[in-house]
């Protein structure tokens, strides 16, 4: 299911880059634009809104007035040249506070806040929910080339670095992203993936067999490092 997107602000040049920035999303989409907050609460008894991108300096009445107006808002993300309203706004707990003239990888971050704070949305109200759902329904987000692309945990059966880069491998292919094996593991769930050296992480769930130097995935042995070797085995042994 698609993130839907409500974006408000009353420059038209800055709609045109939060809609060039949210197209690169596969898993995101646009349902109204609008440029002051009256048409904006149209658009909200009109749509389900998931998100909102929010200027603060609009005709009539502020972004932050507006925010205030709104009994039970979607989540937000402030999006203005002036810098002084940052601390109103994370009082009214907005999800990230971007500064024009905003980039793509400063735009990224505030999306993968947004998830963060969906998913933290979801272990404090749907606790059981999560322990029965389906984790397949799982997935991260990682940049590919020029395009952000949604890749689904239960997919993934090992992640192997290359200095400045990783791949991802699945099943079915291979997606090499700029990023560090540090920031793999921080993204990746403790309970379900495990790094067994400095070069590879394993999904827990595909391990067809191991011994006290190697690990076996479908299709490929992992060679477990020297320094992980009693923290892994320990993790093994419990499974």
């Amino acid at each position: 299911m698609k993130t839907k997107c409500l974006v408000i602000d009353d420059e038209p040049l800055a709609r045109d880059l939060m809609r060039s920035h949210i197209e690169k999303l596969e898993n995101f989409e646009i349902c109204a634009e609008c440029g002051d907050a009256m048409k904006a609460l149209q658009e909200l008894h009109k749509h389900k809104v998931d998100l909102m991108f929010m200027d603060i300096q609009m005709p009539q009445i502020t972004g932050l007035e507006f925010l205030k107006t709104l009994k039970n808002p979607p989540k937000v993300i402030v999006t203005t040249a002036y810098r002084e309203y940052a601390l109103e706004g994370f009082e009214l707990d907005v999800v990230d506070y971007l500064l024009k003239p905003i980039t793509f990888e400063r735009f990224l971050k505030s999306v993968n806040k947004y998830y963060q704070a969906t998913q933290e949305d979801v272990k404090n109200t749907q606790a059981v929910q999560i322990t029965t759902s389906n984790p397949e329904e799982a997935f991260i987000y990682v940049k590919e080339n020029k395009k952000v692309v949604k890749l689904h945990l239960s997919d993934i059966l090992y992640v192997e670095g290359l200095s400045e880069y990783v791949q991802i491998y699945t099943p079915s292919k291979k997606i090499i992203t700029k990023t560090s094996m540090t920031n793999m593991s921080e993204k990746l769930p403790d309970d379900n993936f495990m790094r067994i050296h400095k070069s590879f992480i394993v999904s827990l769930s595909k391990i067809e067999a191991f011994t006290s130097s190697s690990i076996e995935v479908p299709g490929k042995a992992l060679p477990i490092g020297r320094s992980y070797k009693n923290s892994v085995l320990e993790v093994l042994q419990i499974q």
